[in-house]
């Protein structure tokens, strides 16, 4: 139900721009988090926001250089990534709760999750 897309490989510095695109019509009804994972380790939470957006997060790391929004019209939430780093290398992934009233939450508490891309930042 979730179809993320707009990974590839930049140089440090660079942007992308990742989509995550849901056939659920009232995708407007669902908080969104975007999380990375890289091998071995867990999976981070990135940025999130309420299915209201009244209340967005993101990680510290990450602050200050991503940008949620979200287009309800085109049932698309997006992570503006700009200013990257080696260290963002990871395959990000979207998810979402139906109704769901905070930022984020630990990865099992979302309902539905997208297939992941892969964003590879070279130094």
């Amino acid at each position: 139900q979730l179809q993320a897309s707009g990974g590839g490989l930049v140089q440090a510095g660079g942007s992308l721009r990742l989509s995550c695109a849901a056939s659920e019509r009232t995708f407007s009804s669902y908080a969104v988090g975007w999380f990375r994972q890289t091998p071995g380790k867990e999976r981070e939470f990135v940025a999130g926001t309420s299915w209201s957006g009244g209340n967005t997060d993101y990680a510290d790391s990450v602050k200050g250089r991503f940008t949620m929004s979200r287009d309800n019209a085109k049932n698309t939430v997006y992570l503006q990534m700009n200013s990257l780093k080696p260290e963002d290398t990871a395959v990000y992934y979207c998810a979402a709760k139906y109704y769901g009233g905070s930022s984020w939450y630990p990865p099992p508490g979302y309902d539905y999750w997208g297939q992941g891309t892969l964003v590879t930042v070279s130094s």
